[in-house]
């Protein structure tokens, strides 16, 4: 009987992760014993990480939008359905349209998504550059502003060691505005105030997650004449008065809020009964190694859904998705997995408009601060524009 391999989810993770297990199964689809099929909730496919630089007018955003079917594989099938129940028992999908998706293997790729409603007055009072939308607006203020404070928050998810999406992006984009304003000829008349909460993962009143680059980074920002304030964890917003306000009793005025807001699971995932996390947040339970969903042997997820101390970030998925495309060839061919992951990342942060920052880390090592170079940048901006398809199509 022909096996079946489901996906959820069109992002990076699910694309490709559809393509690399195409690619290791090929012998097998040819002959008709395996088929796979990906669902997705939309027929367009974003690059996200494209929103920060639409907060600095250097996209418009629509170079980093594909047709989804153009990026998968022939072999793979591809419908746009919404996925809205989930029966691991009987081992299907059920899609908002009443369609039924049956499983042998499934793989939950199904993202994170900004909840700025999780903090009273964020969604009214403050921008955020994680979606094209809020990047789309945020560019527009930041054209704009020539005096005033843009203050910089950071939210991180209520269930422990649990990071934000793409933890170094606040960094990023706070060196991306001081560059910008530079630029425009405004930066004097302006200040940047970054903060960061009490507690970020395992780190206490630093400005990183981890404990080496939240070292490094008083440095890095008093160079650039940005201010900087630990313990200060975003609790509500005055949209009126321009007021945040802290969960330690502190307030700060600001002109601009530029906030990375609270991430939660999707609608799908928090309401599927698989996930502990709090405040129903919905991160799925996945083993750090195998990367199956914890007590189910046929389920494998990864990306920004997981419940892992690692960054949810493109960096991420890459090293994720040969463990799961192999773990699930293997289990078809032999009955059993063959790879563990090893927690690794390997990104190239953007600090500032044309300076790069290659960094990596695993579960045993935390990231270390390495040289910035235009080099850096420029292979940066390369991904961006060329590279990253070819990766989502497994080619790279």
């Amino acid at each position: 009987m022909k096996k079946k391999i489901l996906i959820v989810g069109g992002g990076t993770a699910g694309t490709m992760t559809a393509n690399n297990l195409a690619k290791k199964l090929m012998p097998e689809i040819d002959r008709g014993e395996i088929e796979i099929t990906l669902i997705s909730n939309s027929k367009n496919h974003y690059y996200r990480p494209g929103a920060m630089y639409v907060a600095f007018g250097k996209s418009e955003g629509y170079e980093f939008v594909r047709d989804q079917r153009s990026l998968l594989m022939s072999e793979i099938n591809f419908e746009i359905q919404e996925a809205t129940e989930i029966d691991t028992k009987n081992n299907f999908v059920k899609a908002k349209s009443g369609k039924k998706f049956e499983y042998d293997f499934l793989v939950l790729a199904t993202g994170c998504e900004a909840a700025p409603d999780r903090i009273p007055g964020l969604s009214e009072g403050g921008d955020w550059f994680y979606t094209y939308e809020g990047a789309t607006k945020l560019a527009k203020k930041f054209h704009n502003i020539t005096k005033g404070r843009v203050l910089v928050t950071v939210n991180f998810p209520k269930t422990p060691n649990i990071p934000h999406q793409c933890g170094i992006a606040p960094v990023e984009t706070t060196i991306m505005l001081h560059d910008f304003l530079t630029q425009r000829g405004v930066r004097e008349n302006i200040e940047i105030l970054y903060t960061y909460p009490t507690h970020a993962q395992s780190v206490t009143n630093g400005l990183f997650l981890q404990e080496p680059t939240s070292k490094v980074l008083p440095a890095v920002f008093d160079g650039a004449g940005i201010k900087h304030r630990t313990g200060f964890t975003l609790s509500k917003v005055d949209a009126k008065k321009k007021i945040a306000y802290s969960a330690e009793g502190e307030e700060i005025e600001f002109d601009i809020l530029m906030s990375t807001p609270p991430f939660i699971a999707t609608k799908f995932i928090r309401e599927s009964g698989l996930s502990q996390a709090l405040d129903n947040e919905g991160w799925l339970p996945t083993d750090k190694k195998t990367l199956k969903v914890k007590g189910l042997s046929n389920v494998y997820t990864l990306g920004d859904v997981v419940d892992l101390p690692v960054s949810k970030a493109g960096g991420t998925i890459h090293n994720q998705t040969d463990v799961v495309a192999d773990n699930i060839a293997s289990e078809l061919r032999h009955g059993y997995p063959t790879e563990n992951y090893d927690g690794l990342v390997i990104a190239i942060a953007q600090m500032g408009l044309s300076c790069g920052m290659p960094l990596w880390y695993n579960y045993e090592e935390d990231v270390q601060p390495t040289p910035c170079s235009k080099l850096g940048s420029f292979v940066r901006k390369g991904f961006n524009k060329g590279i990253y398809w070819a990766a989502a199509r497994g080619m790279v």
